[in-house]
């Protein structure tokens, strides 16, 4: 390929979607370089998604041990130790990061573990000073979470550092309303923290279905965690024998040993010489790109977080691959399909959705039918736990195609990956009823709606 630049493609960024474009690309038959300040990884693998699935398995065991005993299981004198859970899963954080470094090794990717800065039109600067050239920039440095402004907010934890504390807080208030907060709720609560949310909104969860959002909020109320809706943090300031004190606007003074803050993600552009090479940047602050994903400067491209399309790792590992096939795989140029993209929420139960909500439907379509299923799960029957689950398929009205399917019950999302193909294809409520349950199970009520 291009002989007049050190590399054909170098990348900003070693997380999901930075690794997959890069070992795709190379693949492909590019020579690449890849740049990551951090850890290779990313945000998903090291202080994301994967570690805090890992707490959420830690957090169940709470409630198994609890539901155990109606099913005959005597378990004497147990304890938890977070220290334990917390090192064996920074442990496999380590493997996977060596997982992913070998991976790019293997494809002859060369990594710069180091801060990188684009200098010139094709020029990319080194925190080491060293300059290099390449074909191709893609962008792939994600978002980190936003902390707010308040008088000692920086005495505040982000999800970030929930996975390295030294121990578990006897009480902590969590800010934000979306998947993270509602997600550390849970585990907090699980391991034995008095959990209170603050959310300066009235809602939780934003974007998802009203009933599924209602549901979360009464169980998880049931299982103490406090909710304060429209407040916001007027100061943290510490406290003397530990912990901090906090105001909130709707209360007097209180303490809590942890403040964590989970109010959204920002894209991280700063200090990435965008302004000097003109790459336009929307009033998020995220990385403006066009479905194939490159930026108002033509040789260079964006994927992930930092182009705030849709925050999720797999959509990520996508634009990566399609950024690849596009650049360097000499065939049609391949765009990702942001449409109708399944998503959970790890909460205590989960959440899982596909496609429109009950409302955005109705504002889309006009006529709309609406299924729901609202039962106890069997297994909470006989543990004598009084949590109901709830399912929701919502259809077009006229047609009978699915266009979005809701629920909240354990395992969700399990479920729902398979039942989201059903909605990407368009299939119909009648397609739905023609497929003979699976008894008994939780999933069967997908099929059994009238």
């Amino acid at each position: 390929m291009a002989d007049q630049y050190d590399y054909d493609l170098f990348t900003i960024g070693a997380g999901s979607g930075g690794v997959r474009a890069s070992r795709v690309s190379a693949a492909h038959g590019a020579k690449v370089a890849i740049a990551e300040e951090h850890r290779v990884g990313g945000t998903c693998v090291i202080r994301g998604c994967v570690p805090k699935k890992m707490l959420v398995y830690g957090a169940h065991f709470a409630e198994d041990l609890e539901d155990c005993q109606r099913f005959g299981w005597e378990i004497e004198g147990k304890s938890f130790d977070w220290i334990k859970l917390r090192d064996n899963v920074l442990a496999d954080v380590d493997r996977l990061e060596g997982a992913y470094t070998e991976t790019l090794a293997n494809h002859d990717v060369t990594i710069f573990k180091e801060r990188a800065e684009i200098t010139g039109p094709h020029e990319i600067t080194l925190a080491s000073g060293q300059k290099v050239t390449a074909k191709y920039i893609l962008i792939a440095t994600g978002a980190r979470p936003r902390m707010p402004e308040c008088e000692g907010a920086e005495h505040a934890i982000s999800s970030n550092e929930a996975f390295h504390l030294d121990e578990l807080p006897k009480k902590v208030i969590i800010a934000g309303g979306g998947y993270i907060a509602n997600e550390f709720a849970g585990i907090f609560n699980e391991f034995g923290s008095d959990v209170h949310i603050v959310n300066r909104g009235d809602r939780l969860l934003r974007s998802y279905d009203e009933a599924v959002r209602d549901r979360l909020l009464q169980i998880s109320t049931t299982k103490g965690i406090k909710f304060r809706f429209n407040t916001t943090f007027e100061y943290i300031k510490p406290c003397e024998e530990g912990g901090y004190f906090v105001k909130l606007s709707d209360c007097d003074e209180e303490k809590a040993d942890l403040v964590m803050f989970a109010v959204g993600r920002i894209p991280n552009i700063e200090g990435l010489g965008l302004d000097k090479v003109g790459v336009e940047i929307g009033e998020r602050g995220e990385i403006l790109v066009d479905r194939f994903s490159k930026t108002s400067v033509d040789h260079i491209y964006a994927v992930g977080d930092v182009t705030d399309r849709v925050q999720l790792t797999p959509v990520a590992i996508r634009e990566g691959q399609a950024f690849a096939d596009t650049v360097f795989g000499g065939g049609d140029p391949v765009a990702v399909d942001h449409d109708c993209v399944p998503s959970a929420v790890f909460s205590h139960p989960p959440i899982a959705a596909v496609g429109m909500t009950e409302g955005e439907a109705k504002n889309k379509l006009g006529s709309v039918k609406v299924y729901l299923s609202d039962f106890r799960p069997m297994k909470n029957v006989l543990a004598g736990r009084n949590e109901r689950s709830l399912m929701k398929l919502v259809c077009d009205g006229d047609s009978g195609k699915i266009v979005g399917i809701h629920m909240i019950a354990p395992e969700a999302p399990e479920m729902m990956q398979a039942a989201a193909i059903a909605v990407k294809v368009g299939l119909t409520k009648a397609d739905f009823d023609s497929t003979v349950a699976i008894h008994p199970t939780m999933a069967e009520e997908l099929v059994l709606m009238r």
